[in-house]
């Protein structure tokens, strides 16, 4: 019974830990409505009320299938939580009817392919009219560390001590980085001559090669970028890797332009169209 107990409180720790990621990400209207009720709906915890380790067991039921959802709608998993508070309220404070309690948290877990571990502090004063709530530190471990596009991003959260940005921006982060794998992968697959990644599954780039013109290549550069605010972005590039000698056939500059011309195609057609019509003009002219 003690253990089942100690299990309730450790799944409603890690879903206090998933709302606050929750309620920041943008969902469709009917997945927000059904947070919103879910939340409302999970009981606080009360071992008094347990009438038997059948009810502890039902709740527990309870609190793991919301877990489990709110995990499904965020892609964060939580695999470990604590938490422990500190009461820094003085004699004089409680003469004047203000508390203050500090309360440290250390959090670890993923967001499909990257893991992390936060340490945080949240001070709470409370007075006779209201309470508040800030962040006063805040410390951020990513691995693995070869996204080069997060670790500027974790330095500016951790310096705003903002933990929403973290979640949403590395939420959004990690959707665009697994759809620029798959696109990736799309295009080698169907295209395995023409079609090159430098890097293997996880490059940031993609090399267009034709088989009839030799050392004539294009190469698509996918960067994902973080702003100021958090807010994720894809930018994509394209670069020419074209013979001297072509260069200097080329009188009507089109290969000058392609870089250009190819932002035009992302903002008419979107990536996998744009991607789709530079692949189909090299494989017809290697026909």
């Amino acid at each position: 019974m003690e253990a089942e107990r100690a299990e309730v409180r450790a799944l409603e720790a890690e879903i206090a830990a998933l709302q606050r990621a929750c309620e920041q990400l943008p969902a469709r209207w009917e997945d927000a409505s059904r947070v919103r009720k879910s939340f409302q709906e999970i009981p606080q915890s009360d071992p008094a009320g347990w009438e038997s380790s059948k009810d502890l067991r039902s709740h527990l039921r309870h609190l793991e299938s919301e877990l489990s959802f709110l995990s499904m709608l965020t892609g964060f998993s939580i695999t470990d939580y604590s938490k422990k508070t500190e009461d820094l309220t003085s004699t004089e404070m409680t003469e004047e009817g203000v508390k203050k309690v500090l309360q440290r948290h250390r959090l670890s877990g993923n967001c499909h392919i990257v893991t992390f571990q936060l340490e945080f502090q949240i001070l709470e004063t409370q007075n006779k009219e209201n309470l508040s709530s800030v962040i006063t530190d805040l410390g951020i471990i990513m691995e693995p560390t070869e996204y080069s596009e997060l670790s500027e991003f974790v330095s500016r959260a951790e310096e705003r001590r903002d933990l929403f940005m973290f979640f949403r921006g590395l939420h959004f982060f990690v959707k665009w980085y697994e759809y620029r794998e798959r696109t990736f992968k799309h295009f080698k697959d169907k295209y395995p001559d023409m079609v090159h990644l430098p890097e293997g599954a996880c490059s940031h780039c993609m090399g267009i090669r034709s088989a009839s013109r030799p050392g004539f290549e294009l190469v698509i550069v996918w960067r994902i970028q973080i702003d100021e605010e958090g807010k994720v972005l894809p930018k994509l590039d394209l670069l020419t890797k074209i013979p001297r000698r072509a260069l200097q056939l080329d009188k009507n500059g089109v290969i000058e332009t392609a870089p250009l011309s190819f932002q035009t195609l992302l903002g008419v057609f979107g990536i996998e169209a744009a991607v789709e019509s530079l692949i189909s003009l090299l494989h017809a002219r290697n026909e």
